[in-house]
């Protein structure tokens, strides 16, 4: 972390200072149960409990100064030490957005580098994330979101771990609203802005799918004529957004779009589902083979972003193609492998959905599941305002035109999701509807055999990745023999 002193935090925020000016804080949290020696306690107001309830607790556990919006005394009425601000999220943004650019200035000064990059869409960041971190961590000291902090407190958090030895940042951002994305672009500043891809999720909170876009594109209009935007050019929406940015773009594409500097050529899934490609990139050097441990097609896109994001910030291209080569998921319940000793194969891809993600999930599903008896347990697509009846009614249709073997619904939620496979003609013991992940967890226990392939997937407010957690850990089904890399669970603030 940068060192601010509490006279310095108090001005950057316009906050007032309650507390010795000279104390320096070490880190930054927002839950007292993370506080440590030295840490700055930010208590900030949330959905089902106020901070300032716990700043006691914080500074038991070390915490050294709080940012507050309010005083608040110790039981024998004497203020803890604090800068008192109007907003503390923002007094957040505004401490990240002074610590990059001093982290930006003192590597300056010493003649060295230091790049930010950016990524957002409606899917994917936090893959596309995980892999240009791993990319960048082997050319230099890399600071990346723990699992998917992405919106207004979660990267300031990730800034807050930066210092002046950072060679490069990578930031998540997501959003709920127009100017959510510019916000968080006029804290960091990135070097390189990546756009994945606009999908239907929370377009009913954003009032539909061209304002998605319109947020999303925000990040490439933060970018200056020395920086570099990197769009995915197989999604029109994304493709469309060229002429809002001054920056050179790199295009990427698996399809062959035309203009796309990155590409995949060759591609292909192996019988586990990785997908295998040659990666083309602007060096002239000739296409390189990349053998993914990700599970999906639909990662083509993740892979080239982060290979056109990486080849941008100067990774030489044979490093890129063997580091993406190399890399597992590094995020829990993002397509994560189980392998049961019993036979019973695991896929959790529940942290998050949308209509895009569910159908390129199952895609997946029918082509690695070929001989295999196959399951969809799926649960509620959350967000999707008015027109969540009809996306659930299209994934029920797409399940049985999949010859997917069962389908398992969980929850009221999606309950449209059943009742279309039924009505495309899915009966019997092929389809079933419970209310409950207790339930769901009762019916696998009884019908999952040797040999089946069973994936999760369902918005992260569901809960489904912890029933996908629970049948893959099921007491019967023996020892876990194989199972994907993963970091530990992580429950971020995960936004669009």
């Amino acid at each position: 972390m940068i060192a601010l002193t509490a006279a310095e935090i108090a001005h950057i925020t316009n906050g007032t200072l309650a507390a010795d000016p000279g104390i320096v804080p070490s880190s930054v949290v927002t839950d007292s149960r993370e506080a440590g020696a030295g840490s700055l306690y930010v208590a900030k107001p949330g959905e089902h409990a106020d901070g300032h309830s716990f700043v006691g607790a914080a500074f038991e556990r070390g915490a050294v100064l709080a940012l507050c919006e309010r005083e608040v005394t110790d039981a024998e009425g004497r203020p803890y030490p604090a800068v008192i601000v109007e907003d503390a999220v923002l007094a957040m943004g505004a401490l990240a957005a002074e610590a990059v650019r001093r982290i930006r200035a003192e590597r300056a000064a010493a003649g060295e580098q230091f790049t930010v990059v950016g990524i957002t869409g409606s899917a994917g960041k936090t893959t596309t994330k995980d892999l240009l971190a791993g990319i960048l961590s082997k050319a230099g000291k890399t600071v990346a979101p723990q699992g998917s902090y992405n919106g207004e407190v979660g990267v300031p958090l990730t800034v807050f771990t930066a210092d002046a030895g950072t060679r490069y940042l990578v930031i998540e951002m997501g959003a709920t609203g127009i100017g959510h994305i510019q916000y968080l672009a006029d804290m960091v500043k990135p070097d390189i802005g990546v756009v994945l891809v606009v999908g239907t999720a929370h377009a009913g909170e954003f009032g539909g799918v061209e304002n998605i876009a319109r947020t999303k594109g925000e990040l490439l209009e933060a970018l200056g004529t020395d920086g570099t935007a990197v769009i995915n050019l197989d999604d029109p929406r994304v493709a469309a957004m060229a002429p809002r940015t001054v920056a050179p773009i790199l295009g990427t594409s698996s399809t062959g779009a035309a203009g796309a500097a990155v590409e995949a050529r060759n591609a292909d899934i192996d019988a586990l589902g990785h997908p295998t490609f040659d990666l083309v990139l602007p060096d002239g050097a000739g296409p390189r083979p990349v053998r993914s441990k990700l599970i999906g097609v639909h990662h083509l896109g993740n892979l080239l972003a982060a290979a056109a994001a990486a080849y941008a910030a100067g990774i030489p291209g044979d490093d890129i193609a063997a580091s993406l080569s190399e890399q597992s998921a590094a995020s829990r319940w993002r397509m994560e492998r189980t392998e049961r000793a019993d036979g019973v194969t695991v896929i959790n891809d529940a942290y998050n959905a949308n209509p895009e993600s569910m159908r390129a999930a199952l895609r997946t599903l029918a082509d690695i599941g070929q001989g295999r008896r196959t399951w969809a347990v799926l649960g509620a697509m959350l967000e999707l305002g008015e027109d969540s009846i009809r996306e659930h009614t299209a994934i029920g249709t797409q399940v049985v035109r999949l010859n997917i073997s069962r389908l398992l619904v969980v929850g009221r939620e999606a309950r449209a999701l059943y009742i279309s496979a039924i009505q495309e003609g899915s009966w019997g013991d092929e389809c079933a509807f419970t209310e409950t992940a207790d339930e769901a967890f009762e019916l696998l226990q009884k019908q999952l055999e040797p040999g089946d392939l069973v994936l999760f997937k369902s918005s992260n407010g569901v809960g489904l990745r912890h029933l996908g957690d629970r049948i893959a850990l099921a007491p019967h089904a023996g020892t876990i023999v194989d199972t994907a890399a993963v970091a530990a669970a992580n429950e971020g603030n995960e936004l669009l």
